[in-house]
This record gives structure tokens, sequence and C-alpha cells, in this order.
């Protein structure tokens, strides 16, 4: 009983999927800003849209598909910080004093936080929601999930497209693909490599974006050739 389950779950979730990808084939752009939303209204029950934004690449501009899945997310998470604002109001007088006092605390890196957890796969709702219930600002806060979704969406999309197009390659000529792929990884790497990521976290704490591209030569230099040229 328990197998047959399992297999009706199964069969039940991937035509749910394969509803999901008809409805974003026929109806486009307006479709994914639809599934986008939906699949953020709901907290902690996201709908994975991002893989048709995936498919959706291969036909559609993907800087459009990324903003509006992008925009469509972050409207929907509006739902989560409401939630927070609710509890915010039921909240005492002595209760709320000390919300305040939190939310003051948060006020400088609050939108930073937003932002990464827009940004990644991190499960966002366990942040806004908090958010929401310290009375944070609702126009900080959907500046910096609205970025964060956006710029992951479009991310997403071009990748999307890189990937398809490199699929085709694959079948084409295996050769291709591979070099393509070490030269991407190569680059991936020596990035991440080079990034000192202790002074990119100061810098961005302390002047944002702005100060992380000021100091972008500082930045990308490694610890060890910094410690070489330093007196022994």
């Amino acid at each position: 009983m328990r197998c047959c389950a399992r297999v009706l779950d199964q069969t039940v979730l991937e035509e749910f999927v394969r509803q999901l990808e008809i409805y974003a084939v026929k109806t486009g752009y307006v479709g994914i800003f639809v599934l986008s939303f939906i699949g953020s209204v709901i907290p902690f029950l996201p709908l994975p849209y991002l893989f048709l934004v995936v498919i959706l690449s291969d036909t559609l501009d993907p800087l459009l598909l990324g903003l509006l899945a992008g925009l469509g997310g972050a409207l929907g998470k509006i739902s989560s910080y409401a939630l927070g604002r609710f509890g915010y109001k039921l909240m005492g007088e002595a209760r709320r004093r000390k919300m305040d006092a939190l939310r003051r605390l948060i006020d400088r890196f609050g939108a930073l936080g937003v932002f990464i957890f827009a940004l990644t796969p991190l499960p966002d709702d366990i942040l806004y929601i908090p958010i929401g219930i310290t009375g944070y600002s609702f126009t900080k806060f959907m500046i910096a999930s609205m970025a964060g979704k956006v710029i992951l969406s479009v991310g997403v999309a071009y990748l999307g497209r890189a990937y398809l197009y490199l699929f085709r390659a694959f079948e084409i000529g295996n050769g291709l693909s591979t070099a393509i792929s070490i030269v991407v990884l190569a680059v991936i790497t020596v990035l991440l490599l080079r990034i000192d990521w202790e002074l990119f976290t100061a810098h961005w704490e302390r002047d944002g974006l702005r100060g992380v591209l000021t100091n972008l030569q500082e930045i990308l230099v490694l610890k060890r050739s910094k410690n070489s040229s330093a007196p022994g």
C-alpha cells in the first residue's frame, strides 16, 4: 500500500509539473509572472518557479523573463512580511517596545539580509516574517527583496539559456561543450579563490556596493600575495 501511495504521489507531482510547464509555455511572460507570484505568496510552501524560467529562457528574452519572474516573486513575498506585521499589531505595548528596539538594531543591515535571502536559495520566510514583526520599513524591505529576486531570476534565465545552448552543443559536438564547461569552471574557481571575502564583507557593510567597487582591486588580491609582499 505504501509503495502504491508513493507511486501515486509521484505521478500526481509529475502531472502537476507538466501542467505548469504547459501553462507557462502557452502564456509566456504573463504566465511566468503569475506563477512566480503564486509560488511565493504562501509562506513555507514555495512553488519552484525558477525551473520554468530555465525552460522559457530558450524562447523568450532572458532579461524581460527574469524581470517579470523576479517582480512576481518579490510581490508574492509581501504576504510573509504582512504576516509578521499582523503579529506585531497583536502584541502588547511592552512587547512592541522590545520589537522597536530590535528594529533599530537591525535597521542598518536589515536590507542586506533581505537582499541576500532573496538572491540565494535560502528559505527567506524565516527572515521575512521576523522582519515584519519588528516593524521594519516596508519600502526598504520591498526594494531589497525585489533587487534580490530580479537579479536571481535574470541570472537563472541567462544561465538557463546558456545551459540549453551547451546541451545542444554536447549533442552536436562533445569537444566544444567540454571546452566551454572547463573554461567557465576555471573562471568561477579563480574568482572564488582570488576574492578576499573578509574585505568584501567589510567594505559591503561599511559602504555598500560603492565600497566594493571602489576597492575591487584590493578585494581581488589573494591573501597569500599580500602576506608574501609584507616584510619578514
